[in-house]
């Protein structure tokens, strides 16, 4: 039945960076279809008030603190998953920071930190993983890049640069572990309504203006959204797309020139 290519049951799925936002809604997503979720964090105080608001959905998650830029850290909250919970069948490598600084003005170390935990970040953790996926000859890789995986922006140049690697870091590993039955795809979030975003959302910003404006769908995106294309990449029913980005955007990379009024004919 279709309802069975997008069970979850009896599947073990770990959301980096889940304790908010859109990591937040994709483990919740994923928890809906049956899967255990686990979701990690830095702050272990943190992630105490996340396991609360995910129970207030009736949603219970396990939760491990851990810095996806540290292999003897990740190595460290995995093994902790394996043993409490089970071994990570699907693995969302949301985890990831911006600084919006001009490349002028930005300090080579803060370049790297984003680049760290950004792009090497769901490298090391991939890697912790994906043997014992290669030795169930089953698994499924989502890496949540951006649409700056592709364009680029004033005074994000560390954030497009860990975007643009991610992106290829995903096609690198389906060409690598595809063969095992290991499908890795990406996402690309448009403009998503979060807590982080509801400053320039709102009160006539500018940048709310220009986000209507180019975006065919004439709405910022909801995590819910990221959260349902996260379940088709988690699913039996994705298991032939393999080393994709999938934008979920609104049409704005299918048409990045419109303008609202303009092409409205």
């Amino acid at each position: 039945m279709i309802q069975d290519l997008f069970d979850l049951k009896g599947k073990v799925a770990l959301v980096t960076g889940g304790g908010h936002g859109i990591g937040m809604a994709i483990g919740k997503v994923l928890a809906q279809a049956g899967a255990k979720v686990c979701i990690n964090g830095t702050s272990a105080e943190k992630l105490v008030k996340s396991k609360a608001e995910f129970a207030e959905a009736g949603i219970d998650v396990f939760t491990v603190a851990f810095d996806v830029s540290n292999e003897q850290s990740v190595d460290e909250g995995i093994s902790q998953i394996e043993q409490e919970v089970g071994q990570v069948d699907i693995l969302v490598n949301n985890a990831g920071i911006i600084k919006r600084v001009p490349i002028l003005d930005m300090p080579v170390d803060d370049f790297k930190q984003v680049l760290d935990i950004d792009l090497v970040g769901p490298l090391i953790v991939s890697k912790r993983v994906a043997p014992g996926m290669i030795a169930k000859r089953a698994g499924k890789i989502i890496n949540i890049c951006s649409l700056m995986s592709i364009y680029g922006r004033t005074s994000v140049s560390a954030y497009a640069a860990a975007k643009g690697g991610l992106k290829l870091l995903t096609a690198n590993m389906a060409s690598e572990w595809a063969k095992y039955n290991i499908q890795i795809n990406g996402i690309g979030p448009g403009y998503i309504a979060t807590a982080q975003t509801a400053p320039i959302r709102e009160g006539g910003h500018p940048f709310n203006d220009l986000v209507m404006a180019r975006t065919p769908a004439g709405r910022w995106g909801t995590p819910e959204d990221i959260g349902y294309a996260a379940l088709f990449l988690s699913a039996k029913a994705s298991e032939f797309v393999n080393g994709q980005l999938l934008f979920v955007d609104g049409g704005i990379t299918a048409n990045f020139g419109y303008v609202k009024g303009e092409n409205d004919l």
